[in-house]
Order: C-alpha cells, then structure tokens, then sequence
C-alpha cells in the first residue's frame, strides 16, 4: 500500500536549492516565481542585473526567498560563478532550470556563419557547460539532483528561417538524452520540455494579429497559444521526487502540436 507521506511529498521541492537561467524572461521569471511558491530558495541569474534584482524584489515580496547573479551561459567562467555563489549562498545545488534562449530568424541564404553560431553557442554549448559543472556538484554532494532544460517544438519540427534555431534545440533534445545516461549512476535526472509558441515580449505580437494567431491554432489542438504559467507544472514536475524514474526525454509541452 502506498503511503499517503509519499504521495503529499511527491511534488515537494521545499527548501530545495535551485537555479533558474534565463530569469529576466517570460518563462524564467515565472518558474523562478513558482519554484519559490513552492518553497525552494531560488537563485535568480540572468545577463542584466537591474531586471534580475527587480524580479527578486517582487519575489521577496511575495515571500520566496532568492538571491541574484548576472552571468552568462555561454561564458564557462561565468558558469563556474554561478555555481559557487549558489554553494557559497545556500550550500548546496538540487535543481537547475535552464530557461534561456536566443534567436534570429533567418533563412540560411541570409543568416551569416557568426549569426548561426551564436544561437548555437546560447541555445546549445550554454547546456553543455551548465550541465558540466552543475552536475559536477551535485555530484560532489552526493544526493543526486534534477536538471530541468527548456528546448522547443522546433527541436523535432524545422521552420522557414529557423535553420540555426531548430537545429540548436535538436542538438539539445539529444544532448540531454545522453547527458541522462551519463549521469543516471549518480541519480541525477535530466530532461526537457518542449514549449510551442507562449506569451513574451517577443512574441506579444502575435496574440493580436488575428491572422498569425489563427494560423498558429490550426496545429494546435489545445485551441490557444501558451502562458508562462501554462509550464510551471512541468517544471516542478521534473524537479521533484514525482519524476525519479523519468530521465533522458522530451517531453512536448506543446499544446498537441507535435501530435497534429
């Protein structure tokens, strides 16, 4: 018979210590905000400090507790930061969610060399090196640990204009794939979901141009574009004990996309 301990722990990542990339973003900031509800200590880490700071305030204020780091992904000194400064200021490190990204749409008959390789240096090598050294404490720890990486619909189905995108979250969905069978010896669970198109300052737009909006909702069985909020379940999900026996997937968080 199974405890009901068990079953109210399942979903806990209370006092849990997690970092979230990419938490001056639509998505960033609000599974920042969700892990904190649920009572993870949070360290915020984005490129500008101002907004990471007005994030964290907001947080504070809602009763989470989080602290701030600018860096960037890309950078493996900056990732060397980030993962000491969450040693030094909560101990330990349990959960990482990756929810940054980087793009420019643009057709490979336009897109430049340099322009391809920065989105696959942001969406790509930036996995690499967080996951390296994320994983490296956790397994100095001992206590096994969640990576949580945010990919795309696009990993699976390419666009007009997304040669570097789509293949920068391709690369990822297989990256973590292996990256699971590398680290399931140590008990860390590693995974994506897989978002189409929500709600951001870059996508805005889309919401009220009625024609892009409707063209969108043809593939989209669940009848509307995403929320920010819509993947903070998934999110949690795949940081807690609810998802031990899960590793090395993608799994669509797509609103039935890939399966229209």
């Amino acid at each position: 018979m199974v405890k009901k301990e068990f079953v109210d722990n399942l979903f806990s990542i209370k006092d849990k210590v997690a970092i979230v990339t990419g938490a001056t973003g639509a998505l960033g900031s609000a599974i920042a905000a969700g892990y904190g509800l649920a009572g993870a200590k949070v360290i915020l880490t984005a490129r500008n400090e101002v907004k990471l700071l007005q994030i964290a305030g907001d947080m504070r204020a809602a009763g989470c507790e989080c602290a701030v780091i600018a860096a960037d992904p890309v950078d493996e000194d900056d990732v060397r930061k980030i993962v000491k400064f969450t040693v030094d200021t909560y101990g330990e490190i349990n959960i990482l969610c990756a929810c940054h990204g980087f793009n420019a749409a643009k057709g490979v008959l336009e897109q430049s060399l340099n322009e391809w390789q920065k989105i696959m240096d942001a969406n790509t090598k930036s996995i690499y090196l967080l996951a390296k050294y994320v994983a490296e404490q956790m397994v100095k720890q001992g206590k096994g640990g969640k990576l949580v990486i945010t990919s795309s619909a696009r990993s699976k189905r390419g666009m007009k204009g997304y040669t570097g995108y789509a293949a920068s979250k391709g690369a990822v969905d297989l990256l973590v794939q292996s990256l699971g069978c590398d680290l399931g010896q140590y008990n860390i669970q590693v995974n994506t979901f897989n978002p189409t198109v929500f709600r951001s300052d870059l996508t805005e737009w889309m919401f009220y141009d009625d024609n892009v909006y409707q063209n969108f909702l043809k593939r989209l069985p669940i009848g509307r574009l995403g929320e920010p909020e819509d993947f903070i379940g998934m999110a949690i999900f795949l940081a807690s004990k609810a998802s031990d026996f899960f590793t090395s997937s993608n799994y669509a968080a797509d609103g039935g996309y890939w399966g229209n």
